[in-house]
């Protein structure tokens, strides 16, 4: 089983990237985004609990995201791997993922490098485009606000153990998705 999380802040292109690495390469792509905006558009008991904090751009709880991805991939055991696209978002949330592997199979983890402008700029691009509610000016600040307080710590925690590749994640879709596909070339 191969394993990659994709990371990088918010508006980096990490859900773009892990689509085009998921159909390249048979992983199964894990979107925590899409999974809870998929609970709160059902309005399951989680949708519900967890509508307000994804508004505000805060980080949903440790424990309810951890089971989410936990269910998913006791769910689907069978694939190839995964691509872990914005999971995990903190430190406690890394070390559950490395317990629900074994060591040869813990997840190859890609930094995507973007400036704030450039981020900011995707951002509300985004939002014209998609819709998406938590792409709004005050929100956007508070996410990339969140992410470097709550986030970021998690580059140094990958880095201490060897596992950290960070690749310059602007230009187009194809040439950051040519970068992505050298490094996993070389870890596969």
């Amino acid at each position: 089983m191969f394993n990659i999380i994709i990371f990088g802040p918010p508006g980096a292109g990490k859900g773009t990237q892990a689509q085009k690495i998921s159909e390249s390469y048979d992983l199964m792509h894990l979107s925590t985004g899409a999974l809870l905006r998929k609970e709160v558009a059902n309005q399951t008991k989680i949708g519900i609990e967890v509508q307000a904090v994804m508004a505000n751009g805060d980080l949903v709880s440790n424990n309810i995201v951890d089971e989410i991805i936990k269910n998913e991939i006791n769910k689907n055991g069978q694939v190839a791997g995964f691509i872990f696209d914005g999971y995990p978002r903190t430190i406690q949330q890394a070390k559950q993922l490395d317990k629900l592997f074994t060591a040869e199979n813990i997840p190859l983890v890609l930094n995507l490098e973007v400036s704030d402008e450039e981020l900011i700029n995707r951002l509300k691009l985004r939002s014209q485009e998609s819709g998406r509610a938590d792409d709004n000016d005050v929100t956007i600040a508070n996410r990339l606000q969140v992410y470097t307080k709550q986030t970021q710590p998690l580059l140094n925690f990958y880095a201490n153990k060897n596992r950290l590749i960070s690749i310059d994640g602007q230009g187009s879709i194809e040439e950051i998705f040519k970068r992505l596909q050298k490094q996993i070339k070389n870890r596969q």
